[in-house]
């Protein structure tokens, strides 16, 4: 019984300004009609193997359900992590989930935000792997190398078993020089970050190799609180656990290593560039995605979301344009794009944390223009739900509905109102909006008053479980 396992943390700050904190790559449409994780979920379809297990961090858990609903593999599936610890500990709060359940399945250990073009090659890797880890074996997947990259970590080979081989050693990101003769060599794969083996023997592995982290993901699971779709671990003991990574805990420490090669058109989009190399790409190598026009240029990657992007003898360049914000870099530059990202911390702006659309359990909505005392906001609400009974000590709102119904209470009165029909929510009062239709509902939110922040939000009640 194969479980697979999707790591769906981290940010994607080198994918600026379409990834940002709170909704980082591995949640976008960046290659195709799926999202990164959704694209992993779907690329089980040739692996036997039950429903995944996904484990990403609190903030992203509405995303994460969702995204999960869309592609119909939501079903109380979601581990929680209260803050980042790495690899090593994420895994194990899975490996105790599944043995919680009675099972000791083999897991299949993906990440995220990973593209891989030849499907059948991975499900036949999974195989091959999966024979190995059934005889206690930890198996990692190699790709095969086709440039000398100095981004990636490698794994050397070496004695064959079957069809892979053992791990002789684990290297480190190599200079160029290296990377170059580790190439020549034949002998040495990227290391993928993708993992197979019975959760007992993981488990086993990491309470001989680090009996700190294995004790701590033992507490934490022992508290669980079941909260929805997801599994929410005990926050105390996750935090006080180390961070690590399952490279350094179990698999530079075991004698049971073992690599599968893989070659399967495999990226994992680390930068603009990188999208770039995977993309189709047109007669003057230019990859562009929305409305974009193009004179004499060459070799770019050209992303306009929101408005006409137009580019004139331009070449190797990448330009992403989002509704607040626009990056033109040098293609073989873009790994400097997250020294923007720390700019942007520093100076305390927000650019780097959300967008300006911004995603909620009960749909989003869409800052579209602001002021002094004043902010405009286009809300979507997803048919059948609601946002919190909630109410404001700064601000004031009027509500007019554009499409669909709204059913809205204001201390304590109900009002059905539909297209072209508004209300006036006065600072102070309790107040709820719900869609009861079956279309989503759109609706012009003006907000007027001294203080105008997120965190200016008494909530009453709220189906979401949030404070």
């Amino acid at each position: 019984m194969i479980l697979p396992i999707i790591m769906a943390g981290g940010t994607g700050s080198r994918l600026w300004p379409l990834s940002r904190d709170l909704m980082p790559k591995q949640f976008l449409k960046l290659d195709g009609k799926h999202t990164m994780l959704q694209a992993t979920v779907k690329r089980l379809a040739g692996v036997q193997a039950q429903s995944p297990l996904v484990i990403c961090n609190e903030e992203h858990r509405f995303i994460a359900a969702e995204q999960l609903r869309q592609v119909n593999e939501l079903d109380h599936n979601i581990i929680l992590e209260p803050a980042g610890r790495n690899t090593a500990p994420a895994i194990a709060l899975a490996a105790f989930t599944a043995l919680k359940k009675g099972i000791d399945p083999l897991l299949l250990v993906l990440a995220a935000d990973h593209v891989i073009a030849d499907e059948a090659a991975f499900t036949d890797a999974v195989q091959t792997a999966a024979v190995l880890a059934q005889a206690d074996k930890l198996v990692t997947f190699g790709i095969v190398p086709v440039a000398p990259e100095t981004g990636y970590g490698y794994i050397k080979r070496g004695e064959a078993v079957a069809e892979a081989f053992k791990v002789a050693e684990f290297v480190e990101k190599p200079n160029a020089e290296k990377a170059q003769a580790y190439l020549d060599s034949g002998e040495y794969y990227w290391n993928s970050g993708m993992f197979m083996f019975k959760a007992s023997v993981y488990l086993a592995e990491l309470k001989q190799h680090r009996p700190d982290i294995y004790a701590a993901c033992e507490t934490a699971m022992a508290d669980v609180d079941p909260d929805l779709d997801f599994i929410r671990v005990n926050k105390a003991a996750f935090l006080a656990c180390p961070d690590d990574s399952i490279d350094y805990a179990v698999m530079e420490k075991t004698a049971s290593a073992i690599v599968v090669p893989l070659a399967a058109g495999w990226s994992d989009v680390g930068a603009w560039s990188s999208l770039w190399e995977i993309s189709d790409k047109d007669a003057d190598g230019n990859v562009h995605h929305g409305d974009v026009l193009t004179v004499k240029s060459h070799n770019n990657y050209v992303f306009a979301e929101t408005s006409l992007v137009a580019t004139v003898g331009l070449e190797n360049v990448v330009v992403v344009q989002t509704k607040d914000a626009v990056l033109v870099a040098a293609k073989d530059k873009v790994q400097e794009v997250k020294a923007i990202v720390q700019q942007l911390k520093a100076a305390g702006r927000t650019e780097h944390r959300i967008h300006r659309e911004v995603y909620r359990p009960w749909g989003k909505y869409d800052s579209i223009d602001n002021g002094e005392r004043y902010q405009v906001k286009r809300i979507t609400v997803k048919p059948g739900e609601k946002l919190s009974i909630q109410m404001h000590h700064h601000r004031a709102e009027h509500w007019i509905v554009v499409s669909g119904t709204a059913n809205v209470t204001v201390d304590g009165k109900d009002t059905l109102l539909s297209e072209n029909q508004s209300v006036y929510i006065p600072l102070g009062a309790v107040h709820a909006l719900e869609n009861p239709g079956k279309i989503p509902l759109e609706l012009i939110e003006v907000q007027s008053g001294s203080y105008l922040g997120e965190d200016d939000i008494v909530r009453f009640e709220d189906r979401y479980g949030r404070a």
